[in-house]
């Protein structure tokens, strides 16, 4: 790896593949799928040849041009699936979800929150992690 702190920069192209190429579990799947529409053919793969690239290189033209074709046309709702991707998990859990109505306001920005059927929440609220919703 690197001998001291400063040859930092000659790791970041590396660094940078890895963090691209590997497999998020909260959108499941990896940030270069969702640019390029395929995964990365990694160094090691073009030198010891992996399955994919076998696969790939014996098809004919057009077939290879379909089956492309096919795999740009899933690209949008792969991305569509990663944002809307409702299934949040440890710390990105939501603590609390709304809407809810500003019974009181305290000092220092502190709010007394109650559900739409005026059931006063238990916990105080600040103010700067509400956002306003008009009906």
């Amino acid at each position: 790896m690197i001998k001291n702190h400063r040859g930092w920069h000659e790791m970041l192209p590396y660094t940078l593949l890895d963090y691209r190429t590997s497999v998020r579990t909260s959108i499941g799947s990896t940030p270069y799928f969702l640019v390029y529409g395929t995964e990365a053919v990694i160094p090691a793969e073009v030198e010891i040849l992996s399955l994919r690239i076998i696969q790939e290189a014996e098809l004919s033209n057009a077939k290879w041009v379909s089956r492309r074709i096919d795999q740009l046309t899933l690209i949008d709702e792969k991305r569509m699936v990663a944002i809307f991707h409702d299934e949040y998990k440890g710390k990105f859990a939501p603590n609390w979800q709304g809407p809810y109505m500003v019974l009181k306001v305290l000092s220092r920005g502190a709010l007394v929150l109650s559900e739409m059927d005026d059931t006063a929440w238990p916990k105080l609220i600040n103010s700067d992690a509400v956002k306003r919703y008009y009906i």
